[in-house]
């Protein structure tokens, strides 16, 4: 009886699917960019002599396009929760902080590795 009822529970639509991700992964945006944000605060505080002509009006165009590249790829959280909350999983919230937390240090690692090889050998 109980295998009847399970397969007789509407699946949830795309849109709520989505909606329960949103839910999950948007307020979490906001820590993942104070985060990186602190990163580059950090940088920018223990080499400041040598970042000093590299913070320009012209810089402002290019460091706004590393932000919002930043923030697609957070995006790519969904490619992973969406097709997660279809699994047999009853709760993905544990998966949902592993990839949260190894995204999250991963952006960090390659924040670090393009100011450290990217950015500052060229500032002069």
């Amino acid at each position: 009886m109980s295998s009847a009822s399970s397969s007789s529970l509407p699946s949830p639509t795309f849109r709520s699917t989505l909606a329960n991700a949103a839910r999950f992964w948007e307020p979490r945006r906001i820590l993942y960019n104070s985060f990186l944000t602190t990163v580059v605060a950090v940088w920018l505080v223990a080499t400041w002599p040598h970042f000093r002509p590299a913070l320009t009006w012209t810089s402002l165009l290019p460091m706004s396009v590393l932000a919002l590249l930043a923030n697609v790829c957070y995006c790519a959280a969904y490619l992973v929760d969406v097709p997660l909350q279809h699994s047999s999983l009853r709760s993905p919230t544990l998966l949902r902080w592993s990839v949260w937390i190894v995204g999250t240090l991963f952006a960090l690692l390659v924040e670090n590795y393009w100011i450290a090889d990217e950015i500052y050998p060229d500032v002069r």
